[in-house]
């Protein structure tokens, strides 16, 4: 969960688009979404209404791409480790438990975007909150059938805890309940790992 450089040095550069884009996510992490009117978003990205009008037919709509390039990130995640470790979905789980482990140190000081913005989003028909439901059903998907590679027993299941664990993990560093959280999220998912391969399999050690 990595960012590029932020403002002030590369905005001037953006067009503007990504420019209003920029500034949108600035914002919504900040102060978040119901707080931060299209003025506030015009004035950061040293544009007018009207050009975000152009752009972005309403404030939802910027909502939601806003959300579709941050589930990007993540749905690259999945492509990244499958490229790192190709044949080998065990290591490709843990690579994706990693990815979020790395990301938490950001959690804890702007806090997780879809757990901040589906908090803000309770009418399930906004489109911002269908972006983040879309990308959760694609990403549970992907993590039942990365473990039905690996050959653990019951992949849904475990699927279904290990997503337990990644989503808590990013919470409780949220909230800073509890300490230590990428080194103790990287253990679990070895465990349920471990504990749901079939007897004789071959474990994919990770190093917290």
């Amino acid at each position: 969960m990595t960012s590029p450089a932020r403002r002030p040095s590369r905005v001037a550069k953006l067009p503007p688009r990504e420019r209003i884009l920029d500034a949108a996510e600035e914002l919504f992490q900040s102060e978040g979404i119901r707080r931060v009117g299209v003025q506030a978003i015009a004035d950061k990205a040293e544009t007018t209404k009207m050009a975000i009008y152009r752009h972005f037919e309403t404030k939802d709509e910027l909502v939601a791409e806003w959300l579709r390039i941050v589930a990007a990130d993540y749905q690259a995640a999945f492509d990244r480790v499958e490229a790192e470790h190709p044949g080998r979905p065990g290591e490709q789980i843990l690579g994706v438990a990693r990815f979020i482990a790395d990301g938490l140190p950001a959690v804890s000081h702007r806090g997780c975007p879809f757990i901040n913005s589906i908090a803000e989003l309770p009418d399930r028909s906004h489109p911002g909150r269908q972006v983040i439901e879309q990308h959760k059903e694609r990403q549970t998907r992907r993590l039942v059938g990365l473990c039905a590679q690996a050959g653990l027993a019951d992949p849904e299941q475990a699927a279904a805890e290990i997503t337990f664990v990644l989503e808590g993990a990013q919470v409780s560093t949220q909230n800073g309940s509890i300490d230590r959280t990428g080194e103790r999220l990287m253990r679990t998912v070895q465990g349920i790992v471990d504990r749901y391969r079939p007897s004789g399999g071959t474990s994919a050690q990770t190093t917290p």
